[in-house]
């Protein structure tokens, strides 16, 4: 008996001595099994952000900071979409989302032509800027997660809030991608890389936010702070050469334009006025059709928001309806960002030129057939429209800005666009809920945004054909 208990003993002495081992190699083979889904995945998305000299760049930190930024927004998106447009009469969300929308947008109208300089001037000041608007959104996502669950009036400035930090960001990045561009790479096609960074960020982080959004309607907003604050800290990840103005110039308006010695394009050799003004017609045509095109997306969502709610389309529900045409956009923008970077920005007049126009149609057939399908197609159309005609317009400034003046240029026309974008959501605010007579509204400001620089783009799209230009 004992000589048995003996060798029973032996043996479970010996299993146990080589046990330790062997479940330290299955918890690694666990470990990485669980791992590798997201090692991998992490692994990927390098790979793709960092391909063609991204890395080396620094664009592949942009493009992933980017997305951040993208993955952050939707989530504030997803937590206020139940709450900032239905869950108080819509004449008083209207009153008070045009006030604080004014309140909050007049200190960064009055702002934005000095925010590029000064950051010219700041040690730091573009990742700084970043930073600091990512960071706001974090502390912003906080205050309305105590208030999405009371609705308290609160609500409202804080949701306004985050949407200046975010188009307050968009200006700076918009600045800073100029400066990371790998060798031989257009600006149209790395800030394709980049906006498609975002919109495959946020066709991810949108289920995500929904699946939140169950468990609580502020928890949404905690993922948001989680986001913005990672934002935050990979804003100080991107190269020096961000922060850094050497050798480049304002471009002034032309109110305050110095004198420069640059020879333009299809110009005597002599010094010049640089000024949004003074730098080719192609640009200031380019940047009215596109201001037009702002102006009817911040129609569209404002007017839309409020109408759908009173008047969803077909036997849907508000919300159901609000989501179908944010869905479509979302799905133009992206196809318009894969198309701009596939047509290599030739003849980028005639291409903005012909997507106003399409959307004009758009905007003509919504107003005269208004109902759930042309009130989507017009989404996406608009979607479509905005992100090709903007790529075309960043390819016309590359071509036509004189470099040392470039990056202050591009930075000065996206803050036109962002208030233009402020504007037609003033409009969209203003009018009654009608949906054929709000959408002529809607048409009209894009005919006349047409009308006005079709001619001009056309001049300059075959004096192009003529004497070609290379950026």
């Amino acid at each position: 008996m004992w000589l048995v208990l003996g060798h029973y003993d032996g043996v479970t002495t010996a299993k146990s001595s080589q046990n330790p081992g062997a479940l330290r190699k299955a918890a690694r083979a666990v470990g990485r099994a669980l791992h590798l889904p997201f090692t991998g995945t992490a692994k990927g998305i390098r790979r793709a952000t960092h391909a063609h000299g991204a890395g080396e760049s620094g664009l592949g930190k942009l493009i992933e900071l980017h997305g951040v930024n993208g993955a952050g927004d939707v989530m504030v998106t997803v937590a206020l979409a139940s709450t900032v447009f239905f869950s108080v009469p819509t004449d008083e969300a209207r009153g008070r989302v045009a006030l604080y929308l004014a309140i909050t947008m007049a200190p960064f109208t009055l702002l934005a032509p000095v925010i590029g300089p000064l950051l010219d001037r700041i040690p730091h000041g573009r990742r700084a800027a970043m930073a600091g608007s990512m960071l706001a959104r974090a502390l912003l996502a906080l205050t309305l997660s105590g208030a999405v669950a009371t609705g308290s009036i609160e609500l409202y400035p804080a949701a306004l809030a985050v949407l200046v930090s975010s188009k307050a960001y968009g200006v700076v990045r918009s600045a800073v991608v100029p400066r990371l561009l790998p060798p031989r790479f257009s600006l149209v096609k790395a800030n394709s890389r980049v906006t498609l960074g975002g919109l495959l960020a946020t066709g991810i982080a949108a289920p995500a936010a929904v699946g939140l959004h169950r468990i609580g309607p502020e928890w949404p907003l905690y993922g948001a702070f989680v986001l913005f604050v990672t934002g935050a800290f990979l804003s100080f990840t991107l190269p020096h050469k961000v922060d850094s103005a050497k050798g480049e110039r304002r471009a002034l308006l032309a109110a305050d334009a110095e004198h420069v010695h640059v020879h333009l394009p299809g110009t005597p050799k002599e010094p010049r006025k640089i000024g949004l003004r003074t730098v080719g017609p192609s640009v200031t045509h380019g940047l009215v059709a596109n201001a037009t095109l702002r102006c009817l997306s911040g129609f569209l969502i404002f007017f839309l928001a409020f109408l759908l709610r009173e008047d969803p389309l077909g036997d849907q529900s508000a919300a159901v309806s609000l989501a179908i045409v944010g869905v479509a956009a979302g799905v133009g923008n992206a196809i318009g960002t894969a198309v701009g970077a596939a047509l290599r920005a030739r003849a980028p007049e005639l291409i903005i030129v012909v997507v106003v126009g399409f959307v004009l149609a758009m905007a003509i057939a919504a107003a005269s057939l208004y109902g759930a399908v042309v009130v989507g197609l017009l989404g996406a159309s608009a979607g479509f429209a905005q992100a090709l005609a903007k790529l075309s317009l960043d390819a016309v400034i590359q071509r036509d800005v004189p470099e040392l003046v470039r990056t202050s240029a591009f930075a000065r026309s996206e803050t036109i666009l962002q208030m233009s974008w402020v504007v037609g959501g003033a409009i969209g605010i203003a009018l009654p809920l009608h949906g054929g007579v709000g959408l002529a509204v809607g048409a009209g400001i894009v005919a006349l945004g047409w009308l006005t620089t079709v001619r001009g783009l056309l001049a300059a799209a075959r004096r192009g054909a003529s004497h070609p230009r290379v950026a």
